[in-house]
């Protein structure tokens, strides 16, 4: 037995599952998952799923949910974030080319700091 987010319905494994999408959802797009978490668990950016879930599917319907194989479900990064290659083109490539000269640039004057004092 699973849970329907009480924002925007969606399906859910079950209590852990739906704090993480309603915070997670809060986080990246803000709007209404955002607004119902501060008004219905005003201290919920200081929880983590595992205390949030009580309150959360306190206002949620529980629905019937499929529940993906251990094969087809798990909780390890996706390739890309474990081997951060990804398959980026146009603006995406140039933005992520940027950001690692940046970087390189930044740990390069960080050891020119460090060798002169």
């Amino acid at each position: 037995m699973g849970y329907e987010c009480p924002v925007c319905a969606s399906a859910e494994a079950d209590g852990e599952h739906l704090a993480n999408h309603v915070a997670f959802t809060a986080l990246v797009r803000g709007g209404d998952h955002e607004d119902w978490l501060d008004e219905h668990v005003p201290d919920w950016a200081d929880r983590d799923p595992e205390s949030l879930a009580p309150e959360v599917t306190e206002h949620a319907t529980e629905t019937d949910v499929e529940v993906a194989s251990a094969e087809a479900h798990d909780h390890e990064p996706p390739a890309v974030e474990r081997t951060g290659q990804a398959d980026l083109s146009g603006e995406a490539a140039n933005i992520l080319e940027e950001a690692q000269e940046l970087t390189r640039e930044m740990h390069g004057s960080e050891s020119e700091d460090s060798e002169s004092e």
